[in-house]
Formats: structure tokens, sequence, C-alpha cells
């Protein structure tokens, strides 16, 4: 069995194999290829869960345990701990072990690119991103690797804190502009953007309201029913896609509280299958993430194990 650490881990997922690798992945989960239950989630504490997201299909298996604990800060480890252990299907034989955050992390904005390929009717040349965490890291890497997309906006409470998360990016991606936002300015200085992505866990809605038409905005953040990263009005007025239905229905908050219509929610398998009808507003996207996109990156990590 190879054990990959963060750095290998990364190294063996590019985003130019992890989006083809979704596509796949989303087509055998909508003909029954793929064993993919909803994640468990038990509780450590009132901070702190272990989650646990098996995932099946005629080649691999693949299961994460992944430990977040939100109060880590103080014992200066990461609040998001956790593997992917990878096995043959056949046989039962280990392949490799992942470190859990970084799989999440680039399989989590892979779904993202492959959603705005999906139901952005352009190529992304600029974003705003609310959050200057670790999934902020991921997806300005995978915008800037997949698409090209070179200007961005980052938006978080503390501006000396943004500005500097903004240097680090900077550094790490030397031909790009980027610009700090204050969050108290979104409300009357929103930049005209191709994307609009919450990386949030906030109890409050962080989108504006009043993006522009031709902008879509998605929610990454929010996992939990009391997480809201979308305004209400913004859900009611626009089509709503999310990557997985069920988890959706009990995970993400702020189409919980906003009442939406399940009824009128489209899934991402159904429209990479169908495709997407363009209209006068661009729809909002939801992400909550599912085994089956683990197995997904797990793939591709195997490839390049072989490779």
């Amino acid at each position: 069995m190879q054990i990959f650490n963060a750095e290998q881990t990364a190294a063996a997922l590019p985003f130019a194999q992890l989006v083809p690798a979704l596509v796949k992945v989303a087509q055998q989960l909508r003909e029954g290829k793929i064993n993919a239950p909803e994640r468990m989630v038990v509780e450590i504490d009132k901070a702190s869960v272990l989650l646990c997201m098996p995932a099946v299909a005629a080649d691999i298996g693949m299961t994460k345990l992944i430990t977040v604990h939100a109060n880590n800060a103080q014992h200066q480890l990461p609040a998001i701990q956790g593997e992917v252990v990878v096995f043959d299907a056949a046989s039962g034989r280990r392949l490799a072990l992942l470190h859990g955050p970084t799989v999440t992390a680039r399989r989590t904005a892979a779904v993202s690119l492959l959603g705005i390929e999906a139901l952005l009717p352009r190529k992304p040349q600029s974003a705003l991103l609310i959050g200057t965490g670790v999934q902020a890291i991921a997806h300005v890497d995978g915008l800037v690797d997949y698409f090209g997309v070179s200007e961005f906006w980052i938006s978080a409470r503390d501006l000396a804190k943004t500005q500097a998360f903004c240097d680090d990016l900077q550094r790490r991606h030397p031909q790009i502009a980027i610009k700090p936002l204050a969050a108290a300015d979104l409300a009357s200085a929103l930049p005209h953007t191709d994307l609009v992505i919450a990386l949030t866990t906030s109890r409050t809605a962080v989108i504006p309201p009043h993006i522009a038409a031709d902008t879509l905005a998605i929610g990454v953040g929010a996992f939990k029913p009391d997480m809201v990263e979308f305004p209400a009005e913004l859900l009611h007025s626009r089509t709503v896609v999310v990557d997985c239905l069920a988890g959706a229905k009990h995970e993400a908050g702020d189409l919980i509280q906003a009442q939406i219509d399940w009824s009128k929610v489209r899934e991402l398998p159904d429209v990479l299958a169908h495709g997407f009808v363009q209209q006068a507003l661009l729809p909002v996207y939801k992400t909550v993430g599912q085994a089956a996109w683990d197995l997904a990156a797990a793939r591709v990590a195997i490839a390049s194990l072989r490779a």
C-alpha cells in the first residue's frame, strides 16, 4: 500500500484529471453503478465530529475518515484531520492511504469547477471568494489551473488578515491580480465578477442578494442545518442546483432555512446528463459533498500511482 502525505496527495490529484473523473462518477451514480451511502456523522463533543464516508464501484472502493475539531487552534492543530483508504474492489487489497483533508479540499474545488463548466455559459475570468481558509486556497488553485482565472477579490471580516491571505496567494500565483475586500463593503462595493464563491461556516448569509444576473453564485462552506451562506431572497429568485440532492436535504442549511421547494431543485448529475437551459438569471449552485466525489479522486490518485 502506497502512503501519500499532503504534498504527494495534492500532486496526485491534478484538476485536469479530477474534473473528468467527476463527470464519469456522476454518470455512474445515475446508472446505479456506485454504492455511496450518505455520510455517517458521529458526535465527539459539542465542537467535534467524526465523519465516515464510504463508496464502492466495480474497480475500487474507498472510505474517508475525517475528524473535525472546531477548537483545535488552541492545540496548534488543524481543525480537519483524516485519511482516505483506497482498496481493490475485487480482492479488498489496500492500494493507497491518501491525506484526507487534501483530498477533501481538491475534490471540493473540482466539484465547483465542474458546476462552473456546466452552468456558466462562458469561461470565467474573474471571481470573488468569501472566506480565507483551506477551501479558499484550493478554489484559487483550481480556478487558476483549470480555467486560467486571473482576477480575484477576497472578502472576509478581518481586512488585515485578508490582506495577508492575498499576499500569500500572490506569492503562490504571481500571474494573478488579487485584491482584499472587507466583508462590510460587499453591500455597497460589490465588484462585478463571473463568480461569487462562499467558503465559510457562517450562520448568517454572506453572499449579497444583489449579485448581477450574469454572475454564478456558489455556496461551498455551509454543511450543517444551522449554517447559511446564501440569502433566502437569492435562493427564491433563481434556479437552485445542488451536487447531491439527498445530502442537501439535511445538510444545506441555506436551503433548509429558506424553505425552498425541493421539487424544483436540480441535481448536478442530472444537469450533466440532460444539460441546463440558460435563463435571464444564472442559477445558484450549492455543494455539500459526498463519498462518490472522493472515489473519483481516489481513482485519479491510483492512476497516478500506476503511471
